[in-house]
Parts: C-alpha cells; structure tokens; sequence
C-alpha cells in the first residue's frame, strides 16, 4: 500500500506531547490544561508545507531579469496609462490640452521678457528667442519628470496597496507623460524655430537620438526620485528649488560656451547632464549655434575682438553676434558631448533601476 502525506493539522499535531495538555489531535483535549504551539516548531512546518508546494512569500522581490521582464510585459500599460493621464489632466480647464503647450510658452515668454529685454543677458547670442525657448523646453522635459515622479508612489499608494505588479511601472509611465508633452512641444517648436530664421537641415534629424537620451536618462532620474520621494517626506518639497538652480547652471538662459573664459568652469558646465541635452538639441535645429559656436572657424584674432567689442551691445547685428566663432574655444572638447551625454543616460538608468529594485518590497507601507 502507497504511503499517503499527512496532513498539515495531523502533523502539527503528532508534534504536540500528549502529557504536556496541549492538543492531541484535531478538536481534541487530553487534559483541561490547553496549551498554544510552540511559535518556531508551528512556523518550521508552514514554511516546510509552503516549500513542498512551491508557494512563496507575495511581497518577494523578483530577479533583476524577471523584473524586466514584468515590466516589459506591462508595455502596454503603461502607454495607456500616460496617454489617459494626458487627455484627464486639463479636462477641466477651458483651454484643454493647449495648456500642455502655453505653459512652457509662458515660461518662455517670461524668461524672454526678464532676461533678454530687461537683463540684455541675450548678448552676443544670435537668435536669442530661438535659443531660449529651445532651452526652457528641453529642460522642461528633465524638470517635469523629476518633480512628477517624486510623488507618484505616495500618491499611488491605494493602487499598490490593492494590486500586485512591477512598482516600477508608475514612474515609467509619468516618464512617458512628459515625453508625449515633450513631442507636442516640439511641434510648437519647429514653427518658432522657422518664423526665427532658422532653415532646415539634415542636422535635425540628431535632435531624435539626443532626445531618446535625454529620455534614457529621464528614466533612470525618475525611478531615483521615486524612491526617495517615497521614503523622504521633505524630498518634494525641496525639489522645486534643487530644479530652479539646476536651470540656471545648465545654459538655459545663456550660452555656456561664451560665459567665461576659465576652462574649469566651462568645462563644468558643459558636462551637467541638463546642459548636454540642450546644446545637442540647438546644434541641431539651430543652424546659428553650429555657425556660431567658438571654435567653429579658424582664429581670427582681429574677428574675435570685434565680437567682444560689438557682439555683446544691446541690439546688435547677427553677422557681429556670429563673430564668436572666430575666437578659441574653452571648455570640453564638443566633439565628445554625444559620448558624454550616453554615458550620462547609461548611467542614470543602471543606478537608477537597480536603487529603485532594491526597495520594490518597501512600496506601499506607507
């Protein structure tokens, strides 16, 4: 005859002594004396019943590969998700979706106004308003997902709490919400770009893989920024003000290359990731960057000191503004900025992912 498996309460009970008053068998007392399971002997045998039928614990962090994986398989999801996030987010107001476009706009328009007209920060830079809006809206891009990530898992904590599924998943898809953003802003761009003087180039086509960057390394930030939102309570608060200085040392309201003539502190500049993102992008569109960039021509001493002498006066000409290409360049070889800029986005995104997995148990305690 087979050997048929004890059940688990028959086993828990052929453990307990008979003489000791507690529980012989199911629904049976062998004395008035009613005792309790000892913790660990109980505890040994469910994890011993567990492992015989391959269960596991249901807040068990998966492999890193596994966890690509889930999250790969919730693609979906997650486009979904940041596509209905879209439409909902300004259901309410009068103006609808075009606020995705007039707010970067306004931004724009009050750097513009501030620093071009009254400060005369524009200076030596040809196509100022070109060069400004194409800043705000890339940095933008960078801002939004930090700050809107930063509060995804407190805010989401009904949803995590109710359903099991790759935590990572909500950060990824408000990533995805600033990238739909980011894309009609640049179809708001391109026009700006063209009433601006701009023509268009071949060069263009390099804004779609600084922009693929620039989302890799979206991505890594804004699974950094869950994490330490969701642990930090000050962390969002504090955030507006750590973006407001990154933006005024990533080049947004002024061109890094002509700011100083020390190499440390161009070089500094040049190789914040913000700042990256940014000079790619105008040296796409803007055929005035490229042309205008120190460095670009040959020296030309006499060329350059006309640049520092008129280039810089309120109101004047473009063909004095672009004189500055004539003059050396200081900072960090421009020819290395795409190797800079991948290793940037590579970076934030392994440091990333991996500091955002190893807390994926931790998401929803609140």
């Amino acid at each position: 005859m087979s050997q048929t498996k004890t059940p688990l309460r028959g086993r828990l009970a052929a453990r307990r002594s008979p003489d000791s008053g507690r529980l012989a068998g199911p629904g049976s007392l062998l004395t008035s004396d009613v005792g309790v399971v000892a913790p660990d002997a109980e505890g040994q045998l469910l994890a011993e019943y567990a492992l015989e039928h391959g269960l596991r614990p249901s807040a068990q962090r998966p492999s890193v590969w596994a966890y690509i994986r889930q999250l790969w398989r919730r693609r979906y999801f997650m486009i979904s998700f940041a596509t209905a996030r879209n439409v909902a987010m300004y259901t309410e107001a009068k103006l609808g979706q075009l606020w995705q476009v007039l707010t970067p706009l306004l931004n724009a328009g009050v750097y513009f106004l501030i620093f071009g007209l009254l400060l005369h920060i524009n200076r030596g830079i040809p196509n100022y308003l070109g060069f400004l809006v194409t800043g705000v809206f890339v940095f933008n891009f960078t801002q939004r997902a930090f700050i809107s990530t930063s509060s995804v898992m407190t805010d989401s904590l009904q949803l995590i709490r109710a359903l099991q599924f790759p935590r990572a998943s909500l950060p990824l898809a408000y990533v995805m919400i600033e990238l739909q953003q980011m894309l009609l802003a640049i179809a708001v761009l391109i026009p700006i770009l063209l009433l601006t003087g701009e023509p268009v180039t071949w060069y263009w086509l390099l804004a779609i893989p600084a922009l693929l960057l620039q989302t890799i390394f979206n991505v890594g930030v804004g699974l950094l920024s869950a994490r330490l939102g969701s642990q930090v309570n000050d962390f969002s608060q504090l955030l507006p003000f750590l973006m407001r200085t990154w933006l005024y040392v990533s080049g947004v309201l002024f061109s890094i290359a002509t700011v100083s003539s020390n190499f440390k502190v161009v070089a500094l500049l040049e190789l914040n990731p913000a700042a990256l993102y940014i000079t790619l992008t105008r040296n796409a569109l803007m055929a005035t960057q490229r042309e205008s960039a120190p460095g670009s021509k040959p020296y030309n001493k006499a060329l350059c000191n006309i640049w520092h002498t008129l280039g810089h006066k309120k109101g004047a000409p473009e063909k004095y503004q672009t004189l500055s290409a004539y003059c050396h360049y200081v900072g960090a070889n421009p020819a290395h900025f795409w190797y800079y800029a991948a290793g940037w986005a590579v970076l934030a995104l392994v440091a990333g992912f991996w500091f955002f997995w190893r807390a994926e148990t931790r998401y929803g305690r609140g």
